[in-house]
Formats: structure tokens, sequence, C-alpha cells
């Protein structure tokens, strides 16, 4: 079958049938909107059964609809413009209450998340952040705010850790060039993917550092130059990127390596509550 399934469609018109062909044309010529349409929707809006676009799918070489839309979603993950987007989302809410459908996809994607996560990975992953020289961590655009995040409590386990934040390429990679074999770096992107966060991963690997990626898919350009990947799901929801799962994803991963830092950390923290208390960092909340 086509990696391409717009290529796969066309390859396939002349044994379609009457109402198979209306399903084509329109996913040829509305993609974007096809890609998050139920079965029953998309046979709505062509006028034929939801039983004909069931079977659509499986004339194509899918075992169902489901996964026919999971292999047009991801070849337009990376393709939607901001427009776009809006149009999208503004198809898949219609007259849904937003904010109901917003936190139900989101539970919907961390369920989804534990269900396919490889747990010898996390744990591989867990063990080499554990015994890295360096750690560096690496996200721009919308996936700074993990790696923010993730950077935030790892700079109260380790010593050796380097958030990498800029808004140019070459500062990046500025950012990055002392990079070695026995330093671990993890590349932080989902769709839209950035292309200096690609860019800088390649240049880690080929320096002979160990590259954690986390991102959506094991196909994600991220990965392409990953030692290990560790996959959530993510979401297109109008202009915002849904990082609710990559962001659990980045808890489960600190709190594994807090619990093998147990003793350590007890007492980083007992000087660092004696600070907070002396400088009074924190409000004080009367009971």
């Amino acid at each position: 079958m086509p990696s391409d399934i717009l290529s796969n469609i066309q390859n396939s018109m002349s044994s379609l049938s009457k109402g198979q062909k209306l399903i084509a044309n329109y996913i040829l010529e509305y993609y974007d909107k096809a890609a998050f349409m139920t079965a029953s929707k998309l046979g709505k809006t062509v006028q034929v059964s939801e039983s004909t676009v069931v079977r659509f799918a499986v004339e194509l070489g899918y075992e169902g609809y489901p996964e026919m839309q999971r292999a047009l979603q991801e070849m337009i993950r990376n393709k939607l413009t901001s427009v776009q987007r809006i149009e999208v989302a503004n198809d898949r809410f219609g007259q849904n209450d937003v904010l109901s459908t917003v936190l139900h996809s989101d539970i919907d994607k961390i369920r989804s998340t534990l269900e396919k996560i490889d747990r010898a990975t996390f744990d591989k992953a867990v063990d080499l952040i554990m015994g890295a020289n360096k750690i560096y961590i690496l996200g721009v655009r919308s996936s700074a705010a993990l790696a923010s995040f993730l950077g935030f409590y790892m700079n109260l386990m380790f010593d050796n850790v380097r958030l990498v934040h800029t808004t140019s390429v070459s500062e990046m990679f500025e950012q990055v060039v002392k990079v070695a074999p026995g330093d671990v770096v993890l590349g932080i992107s989902f769709p839209r993917y950035s292309s200096r966060t690609v860019k800088a991963m390649r240049f880690c690997h080929d320096s002979g550092a160990t590259v954690i990626a986390l991102t959506d898919t094991m196909q994600s350009p991220i990965a392409e130059n990953a030692d290990l990947v560790l996959a959530a799901e993510s979401d297109m929801i109008s202009l915002v990127d849904s990082l609710v799962a990559p962001l659990s994803l980045i808890n489960a991963l600190i709190v594994a390596i807090s619990r093998r830092k147990d003793q350590e950390l007890a007492h980083t923290f007992s000087e660092l509550e004696r600070i907070w208390d002396e400088y009074e960092v924190y409000e004080k909340v009367e009971n």
C-alpha cells in the first residue's frame, strides 16, 4: 500500500463503485476536513451510507475506517496551516460544548498513550538520564513549555542540565556545540514539527550523544535520529496543540527519576524549604 493515502486513492479509482468514487473525490479535495470526520458524517456529507464508507476503507487495503482515518490524520498533521486548523476545529465542534469536547479528547489521548507506550523503553530512558554526563533539553515553539517544565524539575535533581531555548537556528547550535558521547539529549517536538529541533537533534546524534525523542509517533522527523522514542499522543485543537498527554508522560519521567534519587532529593528539598521560607519565596496561606 502506498504510504501516501491520496496516491492510494487515485490509484484505486478505476476499481471503486459509484458511491465509493464520491467518497474518494471528496477526500482528494477536502482531505483536511475528511480526516476528522466520523464514518457516519463523511457518509452524510457525500450522501452515501456509513457502510459504504467502511467498505471504501477496506477496498483501499485498510482493516477498517479508523485505520484509514489515522492514515489521513498522520499525513496532514504537519501540513495544516493555522487557517486550516481553525476550519477543521469549526467542523469538529459544530454545536457541541467546547469545554466537554476538548477535555474528553485530552482524556482519550492520555488513555491511548498509556496503552501504547513501551515500558521497557521508558525504563531505559530513565537509566540513560541517570547516567548522563550532561543532560540537554531541546524544545521550541509550543514544545518550549514542555521543555521548560521538564528543565525546571531536572535542574532540582541534577547539576548537569542545560535547557536549550532560543528562537534562532544558529543560537541553538551554539548551545549544543559541546555535546559529546556520554551526554543525553532530550528533544521534544510535536506537530507542526520544528525544523530547528530536527536539525539540532541530528547534530547531537552525529556528535555521539544519546538522543531521546519525546514526540507523537515513531514516524516523527525527530525520531529519525533518536536512540529512543517516547511517544505520546497529541492533537490539533484549532490553533492550540493539545499537549496534555506529552505533559503527563513528562510527569511520569520526572517521578521515576525522583524515586531513583530519593535520599539525595530529600536532603536537597529540605535545604530548599529552608531557603524558600527565609527569603519568602512563597506566599503563606492561613487556614
